[in-house]
């Protein structure tokens, strides 16, 4: 799997292949993400640093910055460093900085992690560890927004299963993403909400899709906690 990380050039070519299935580019799926986050942040205190925890070639980074305007800083932080590389080429911003995630050593820094479809990359035996280091970066009261692809969406498995970047994946549901962030340590489990339920062809549906967060078959989820 490290080998296929370490091929950012041909990362967004593999992504839009497999997301072509869904009608939708990366493009629609970040944006998506971001929006409903953003809102449910909405009466939050203001975010001005952010960490993208596992953030790949940087393109969902950059989208924060987008989201999240008044923040000053936002950091990705990835294992792979032809990924780092190819990202800060890719990236040119004064907010935006990316990193190896050995560098990731600041306590209590960031008022914001976002974690985007990292975990199921991560052997379950290693998700408490991955969970620590997110929650020591974090500041008092810090909150964590962890996206994932949803196990109980067969269309999110099939296309799982024709991206070379997801073939060795290990999905994990909503409810033990929740019990390892409880594990982990953080206070509360703000919210739990799905997205992505229909695929181009019925976007008639979509404004239902609203109406349906709380309901697990989405394509994907996140989970939203407070330090």
């Amino acid at each position: 799997m490290e080998e296929l990380f370490d091929l950012p050039h041909e990362y967004d070519a593999m992504l839009n292949r497999s997301l072509s299935l869904s009608g939708e580019s990366k493009n629609y799926f970040i944006k998506g993400r971001l929006q409903d986050i953003t809102l449910q942040l909405k009466a939050h205190p203001p975010i001005q640093r952010i960490l993208d925890f596992g953030c790949g070639i940087g393109d969902g980074t950059a989208a924060l910055l987008d989201f999240f305007p008044q923040s000053v800083e936002i950091i990705g932080a990835d294992l792979s460093r032809e990924t780092i590389f190819f990202a800060r080429k890719r990236h040119k911003n004064d907010k935006l900085k990316f990193i190896h995630l050995s560098e990731l050593n600041s306590p209590d820094q960031f008022d914001l992690c976002f974690v985007n479809g990292v975990f199921h990359h991560i052997e379950p035996d290693k998700r408490d560890e991955a969970l620590k280091i997110i929650y020591k970066s974090l500041h008092t009261e810090g909150i964590l927004a962890l996206c994932e692809n949803n196990p109980y969406n067969p269309g999110t498995l099939f296309i799982m299963s024709r991206n070379p970047f997801d073939r060795d994946a290990k999905t994990i549901s909503y409810f033990n993403c929740e019990k390892i962030i409880q594990k982990a340590g953080f206070s509360k489990i703000l919210c739990t909400r799905f997205l992505f339920y229909f695929p181009s062809f019925l976007a008639f549906l979509r404004p239902l899709e609203s109406l349906m967060v709380n309901l697990p078959f989405g394509g994907q989820y996140y989970v939203l906690a407070r330090k």
